[in-house]
């Protein structure tokens, strides 16, 4: 059987920008900081990431800057996906050859494609890098929500690694896991529902939270591996309250303000994304103060 590519809390990272630009001295400190808390992997332009006003010049020199900063300390995730095909395969090839020992690639958005197109879509990439590739449903971004029967398809490609499931679907998620080889490897696409989706099968989460929370984070995923439920459930639960507040607004507005309390770069996002407004921005920093985080 394939080894999983990753278990546990892997964060999609925010990407800190000063004066417009990408800002990879502070990108290092982040890392670190990821690092300093034990996560194994992390993604890098991904959604959380701003990856949509991103271009692909910047996309690589981050996939570059970010492995040559970890390097065999932590497994890098590129983030490559776009809408059309042929355009994914050759920044998926090009993260390749920067060295990112993964790919994330989401479903094409707006084209809405069948289930012969997601299947054709993502064979097509897997074909073309050597790397293994992390599909990532999210139909609330993409207006298509992945078959079943498309995984179970795709889990026959050997460089497949598995899936980021953001569907909220529970009901799927098990299905997932019931007909697609134990191989093929469901990570949670939501910080509401780790413990439930990791009492299932599932083996960690591709995670907003744990660019504030990143010891926590950690905490419950590992608690969840250890078959300790009980004490992973409690986690979930107290951390409820700071999950919503981080998707008060569209991420990653709220990571990018909780980020940035902290102290960790400033809070500048490319539009159309705009500053945290101040009502939510008040939630958000309290709920991370209950936590025992300062901001």
């Amino acid at each position: 059987m394939k080894k999983p590519f990753f278990t546990g809390a892997c964060t999609a990272l925010v990407t800190p920008f000063l004066d417009g630009k990408v800002n990879y001295p502070m990108m290092q400190i982040l890392l670190q900081r990821q690092l300093d808390a034990g996560l194994e992997a992390a993604v890098i332009c991904g959604t959380t990431g701003e990856s949509a006003t991103l271009s692909d010049a910047e996309k690589l020199e981050l996939f570059a800057r970010c492995k040559e900063y970890v390097g065999d300390r932590m497994k890098i995730i590129a983030g490559t996906g776009s809408n059309a095909t042929e355009h994914t395969v050759e920044l998926s090839i090009a993260a390749q050859h920067e060295g990112a020992d993964a790919l994330l690639v989401v479903s094409p958005y707006y084209n809405k494609a069948t289930p012969e197109g997601l299947y054709a879509h993502y064979r097509a990439v897997a074909a073309a890098v050597n790397i293994p590739v992390i599909l990532y449903n999210v139909p609330g971004r993409t207006g298509v929500d992945i078959p079943v029967s498309v995984y179970a398809k795709l889990a026959g490609i050997p460089n497949i690694a598995g899936v980021k499931e953001a569907s909220t679907d529970i009901t799927k998620i098990a299905r997932i896991l019931a007909e697609c080889p134990e191989s093929f490897c469901v990570w949670s696409g939501n910080d509401d529902m780790v413990v439930p989706v990791m009492s299932l099968g599932g083996l960690g989460v591709i995670s907003v939270l744990s660019n504030v929370a990143p010891k926590e984070s950690v905490a419950m995923t590992d608690a969840c591996r250890a078959g300790d439920f009980k004490t992973a459930a409690k986690m979930q639960a107290d951390m409820l309250p700071l999950i919503n507040a981080l998707f008060s607004e569209v991420n990653p507005i709220p990571a990018k303000a909780g980020v940035s309390a902290m102290g960790f770069g400033e809070e500048n996002l490319r539009l159309p994304l705009t500053p945290m407004e101040d009502a939510t921005r008040a939630v958000l920093y309290a709920e991370m103060r209950k936590l025992g985080i300062n901001v």
